[in-house]
């Protein structure tokens, strides 16, 4: 199906986009005139990220302004001013100074979005330590593995995921010297207690932006999680794509539903809202979509960034639901995580009245690379086009070398030219590892994309989850898109399984939306479907219903554990799996 375009559309009395004009903003950009923006550490000593998440607003005059909302049920909103996160930051690095945690030393947070979790996250940058936000659904095996790594000195958690997930292990941690419990218990010291106790004066640390602030884990597709390391100069690129890719201001109230263990949930849950001085709503709550309606329309969201999971499972409850909610306020709305399908972009538009901004990066870029701006035409399928000051290309991997492909259409890696604020600087640990991604100066993304003749970045999977089926080079996510436009599929991931004569063929697994029953006759319904549309040489050969697809807690459907359990091959590293995947 060929969608149309979305128009951009006038301000209509509303303010025009921080983004007005792409190609001019593309043309003057300059990373040194972004650091600008901030306001470095006093005396020209340094730049640090929780001083400019927090203490900078109070400097300028704003630390009356509601910086954090945090909701949970059974209990009223809490709400913290910039100047109470600062203060209560500083406590917190001045505690762990306390405790003897030194700069560059690690702390390993393993929590909700919980109110502590953005305070031990500003306030570990302001001691100069080195954060390490986890998923709080991982298991003991995967903290093990990923503490092993890093050997945090302080843990921050709960006392029922210490007992849970901590406790089994602790004697295989003798580098973890302190274990600081939200709420107070027993496996370890007490959070409230520990900033009672610490200076509200606590002084930040004099970092640079080539100080090691932040260790994101992501998961290899077979071997161990890889610890990718960003610094405090990152902030430079967390503030401006906030502004430009999600058209953040001050006056906004912002939503990011993502999880705080995954790099969205510390960049734009914690980092780029605050540095720009907006009010963070934290749900402490599992997904559930009248509960979101009514944060939307309650809380008064203006901004909303979220996944392509949510979205279809927002899809599922139906289009009637949301016209029970005013959601007059909300002006846009973004999604990173999967590639969000066109369907999904469209549906936005018609059931909550604005279309959905897909915008594309990854743990290692640390930020927005690639994204559909406010002020532009939205292809519906399309990343979007890059960030100014990004420079992407498709290109041609050649062992150590690459060639970039300048013909609009073709199929190749997606590459970024080497140099942005966020760029990891490495895996920790694994320098052989980390060079592996670089050539000629091009950062080489392990994505396929294709770029259209109006600069437009499509995706088409990741280059291990292509499908070679008789000569032909398939990718997963046209033909995910392509099962998800029949009425009773809410979700479908694709695979290649051998085969003798082809190589290769397509297997695709779906889920289906409420009041559609799995039978024979609705799969060769959906088969037909895919085969009309993509053609036999591409669309399935055979189908398979499940209640729901394998994925990460950041959206993304595993295709390759789909592969792994068709064809009985080792699963790999499964612990950034959504629990019960």
């Amino acid at each position: 199906m060929a969608w149309e375009v979305i128009r951009k559309r006038g301000a209509g009395g509303r303010p025009a986009a921080n983004l007005a004009d792409y190609d001019e903003a593309a043309r003057l950009f300059s990373w040194a005139e972004a650091a600008k923006q901030l306001a470095g550490l006093p005396g020209g000593q340094g730049l640090n990220i929780g001083y400019e998440a927090a203490d900078r607003h109070v400097a300028a005059g704003h630390g009356d302004v509601v910086a954090l909302r945090s909701l949970a049920r059974g209990r009223e909103p809490l709400e913290y001013t910039y100047r109470e996160l600062a203060e209560r930051s500083s406590r917190f690095a001045g505690a762990l100074a306390g405790l003897g945690v030194a700069p560059r030393e690690r702390v390993f947070t393993l929590l909700g979005r919980l109110p502590e979790l953005y305070i031990a996250a500003l306030g570990t940058w302001k001691r100069g330590a080195v954060l390490s936000p986890l998923f709080s659904a991982f298991g003991p095996a995967p903290v093990l593995a990923r503490m092993q790594i890093a050997e945090p000195t302080v843990l921050v958690t709960t006392q029922k995921l210490y007992e849970r997930k901590v406790a089994p292990i602790r004697g295989e941690l003798p580098f973890l010297r302190h274990v600081v419990i939200v709420g107070g218990g027993d496996g370890g010291l007490g959070f409230d207690s520990l900033l009672a106790a610490a200076p509200a004066d606590f002084p930040v640390a004099r970092t640079g932006t080539d100080d090691l602030a932040t260790l994101h884990f992501t998961s290899g597709t077979t071997g161990k999680p890889k610890g990718a390391m960003h610094m405090h100069g990152a902030v430079v690129a967390h503030l401006t794509t906030a502004r430009l890719a999600l058209d953040l201001r001050p006056d906004d109230v912002y939503w990011c539903t993502a999880d705080p263990g995954w790099v969205t949930g510390t960049s734009y849950g914690i980092i780029g809202p605050l540095c720009v001085g907006a009010t963070v709503i934290a749900d402490e709550e599992d997904f559930d979509a009248e509960r979101w309606y009514a944060i939307l329309q309650n809380e008064k969201v203006t901004v909303w960034y979220t996944a392509p999971t949510a979205i279809r499972m927002l899809m599922r409850a139906g289009a009637e639901l949301p016209k029970s909610y005013d959601l007059s306020r909300l002006r846009f709305i973004a999604s990173v995580g999967e590639p969000l399908n066109p369907e999904a972009v469209v549906w936005g538009q018609t059931a909550l009245g604005r279309p959905i901004h897909d915008n594309w990066w990854q743990t290692e870029t640390g930020g927005v690379m690639i994204s559909n701006f406010l002020s532009m035409d939205i292809k519906p399928g399309s990343m979007g086009r890059p960030l100014p000051g990004i420079e992407a290309a498709i290109a041609d991997r050649k062992n150590s070398h690459v060639e970039i492909i300048r013909e609009p259409g073709r199929e190749g890696e997606l590459a970024l030219k080497a140099g942005w604020p966020s760029m990891m600087r490495g895996y920790l640990h694994e320098e052989e590892r980390y060079r592996k991604c670089f050539a000629d100066g091009w950062y080489l993304t392990g994505d396929l994309a294709r770029r259209d003749e109006d600069g437009y970045f499509w995706f088409v999977g990741r280059a291990d989850d292509v499908i070679k089926s008789s000569g032909h080079l398939i990718g997963p996510f046209e033909v995910e898109s392509t099962l998800m436009e029949h009425p009773a599929v809410a979700e479908a991931g694709v695979i290649g399984i051998p085969d003798a004569v082809a190589g290769e063929v397509v297997k695709a697994y779906v889920s289906l939306h409420k009041g559609f029953t799995e039978s024979e006759v609705l799969k060769k319904e959906i088969l037909a479907h895919a085969r009309k549309k993509l053609g036999p040489a591409v669309a399935p050969r055979d189908l398979a219903f499940r209640p729901s697809l394998p994925k990460t807690r950041s959206g993304k459907i595993m295709r390759r554990l789909l592969k792994a359990r068709e064809l009985g091959l080792a699963e790999g590293d499964t612990s950034t799996l959504e629990s019960g995947s």
